[in-house]
Parts: structure tokens; sequence; C-alpha cells
């Protein structure tokens, strides 16, 4: 199943509202499974999200996760298929 890692910064303060945010737009999506993690360091936010197939993947993460407002920036990281369960 394509797997993602999203590394959110966010506007100071604005964690919170953004986690809400997130799984509330995440939540009425079919056909993925997410987790969604207020964190300490570089980044504010991580998201893991699987989806049915990578192009639904990185639709999500372009047109939805990314326009989310007061998010600064992100860095995805997509997990190598292959080499899972190595």
């Amino acid at each position: 199943m394509p797997t993602a890692f999203i590394l959110l910064n966010s506007d100071l303060g604005s964690d919170q509202e953004i986690i809400v945010k997130l799984k509330e737009i995440l939540a009425v999506e079919k056909g993925i499974k997410f987790e969604v993690q207020g964190v300490y360091g570089i980044y504010d936010i991580v998201v893991k999200i699987e989806a049915d197939n990578p192009d639904h993947l990185r639709s999500i993460i372009t047109n939805k996760i990314r326009k989310i407002e007061k998010v600064q920036s992100t860095l995805t990281m997509m997990v190598i298929e292959e080499q899972e369960g190595l």
C-alpha cells in the first residue's frame, strides 16, 4: 500500500488547529488510513498516510494538506514499497 510521511511546519501556535483540520480532511477520504501527531523539534506535525494507490496519495498531499491555511512548509517522504518487510 503506498505510504507517505509528511512533516509540517506551522505558524506559531497554530499546530492544534492544523491537526484538527487535517483529521477533518482525511476522515472523509475513501481508501486511506492515517495518523496525525504533534511533535517537538524542527517540525510541528507528523502525518502518516497509507492510500489505495500512489496517485490518490499524491493528490491528497498536493491538493489538500499543502493548502491548509497556516501550514508554512512540508517535507514529504514516500516509502519505497519494494523494501517494506525486509
